[in-house]
């Protein structure tokens, strides 16, 4: 029997008829949620995975460098995120062994992304939390001049924020998502731009044949022999809906119905009005477990446990694999998709989330829910414009428009001011999409 299934589309909910003999690849209903996440990343910082604990690092009245990134993912995400209470939790356990919040500076490693602002910086912690913190919360600039070098990775000089080197202990605060999201990710994007530029990976669940793995490995080497070092990693459940529709897509019998539901007609509404009844969607993202040590093992713990609790086996090579789309990319601040981004969610993210060997055959057929229309905020995604058009017209190669865009000063001052992403990001994003 035939069988329906809605998939987004965009801001557009799809009721796709799949044939008998169709595999519909349903993510494992998420586990048991942890009640405690702070306590759980206390007990990893006590007791790491590898090397000395917390207490054995800090320097008393000292320094601390906490080092997170903006959620971005899973996506679509959630407002009340695992990440805000794992961070509040290191900021007093850190207060415990005798470093003041004072003392303490949060940089946010946002690697190409554009430079968020006060809204996406208040959501680092809980309100209660955040109106405690008396450190300062510092975003990382990938093309400032104080950048200091710490050493090469092949032909690759690594040159990092000062943040991460005048201080007494950098502590890394983030969530197992893929090899190039979170752990060493957050030093990759506390780097500079050429060096976040370079960090790419065929698969974004091996570490083999990923250059991101490498360089943040590299990164973590030279910082652990400069400043002590240590990392906490969460392993998330992926988001799910609350309310009537918790059980989508893990139960057939919900999915049957949001196929009859009223949201199926999303698609009559302005695209406006859509984007804000998506976003307004009750939706909660859980943890299963936290892990701590030195950043790259706790992360590959915590990402192992993750890919075990989330991940779908294929049998065998696909013919062809529809994909659908959320109504926002991947990169933190949100935005609105582009024909590039479109691309780079689906196959520079989605179709990157492979262990072993690629799900498509030789020859097979992705299929992306999305009308690609060419519509770029202005502003904000500027260079994305310019990089389509680019592409559209093909006046030059791939690598001299890069070239050209790494040096345009109007981006990079739109970069620096928060006004657009750094112009090498769509050129990342691109290059993520190549099979």
């Amino acid at each position: 029997m035939a069988q329906r299934i809605p998939m987004l589309s965009g801001s557009r909910i799809s009721v796709l008829t799949a044939p008998d003999d169709a595999i519909v690849l349903r993510p494992p209903v998420p586990q048991e949620s942890i009640a405690d996440v702070g306590a759980a990343v206390r007990d990893s910082l006590r007791f790491p995975l590898a090397g000395a604990p917390l207490e054995a690092l800090v320097t008393r009245s000292g320094t601390a460098t906490l080092v997170v990134e903006l959620p971005e993912l899973p996506l679509p995400g959630a407002p009340a995120d695992p990440r805000q209470a794992a961070l509040e939790a290191t900021i007093a356990e850190l207060e415990r062994l005798g470093v003041p919040s004072r003392r303490q500076t949060i940089l946010v490693a946002g690697g190409l992304s554009r430079r968020p602002g006060n809204r996406e910086l208040e959501s680092l912690l809980a309100p209660t939390a955040a109106r405690a913190f008396r450190g300062r919360v510092e975003v990382h600039d990938a093309e400032s001049a104080e950048l200091v070098s710490i050493g090469v990775a092949g032909r690759t000089e690594l040159r990092v924020n000062p943040l991460l080197v005048e201080t007494d202990l950098v502590v890394t605060v983030t969530a197992a998502e893929t090899v190039l999201h979170g752990g060493t990710g957050a030093l990759v994007g506390a780097a500079g731009a050429h060096v976040v530029r370079g960090a790419g990976a065929d698969s974004l669940l091996e570490t083999a044949a990923s250059r991101g793995w490498e360089v943040g490995v590299a990164l973590e080497r030279a910082l652990a022999a400069r400043v002590p070092l240590i990392g906490t990693s969460l392993v998330l459940n992926p988001p799910r809906l609350t309310g009537g529709m918790r059980d989508y897509p893990y139960e057939d019998d919900a999915i049957e119905q949001l196929a009859r539901s009223p949201l199926r007609r999303l698609s009559l509404l302005p695209s406006t009005l859509r984007r804000r009844i998506l976003q307004s969607l009750a939706r909660e993202v859980t943890a299963t477990a936290a892990f701590a040590g030195p950043p790259s093992v706790a992360h590959a713990e915590a990402l192992l446990r993750g890919i075990a609790h989330r991940s779908v086996r294929v049998r065998e090579p696909l013919d062809a694999i529809v994909i659908g789309m959320p109504w926002k990319h991947h990169h933190q601040p949100r935005e609105r998709l582009n024909p590039i981004t479109v691309a780079a969610v689906a196959l520079g993210l989605a179709l990157r989330l492979w262990r072993d060997a690629f799900p498509l055959r030789d020859g097979g057929t992705a299929i992306i829910l999305h009308r690609l229309s060419r519509h770029f905020e202005h502003a904000t995604q500027d260079p994305y414009r310019a990089l389509f058009h680019a592409l559209r017209d093909g006046r030059t190669s791939f690598e001299l428009d890069e070239h050209a865009a790494a040096v345009d000063e109007r981006a990079l001052e739109a970069y620096r001011d928060g006004r657009a992403c750094h112009p090498l990001l769509p050129y990342a994003d691109w290059e993520s999409c190549r099979p």
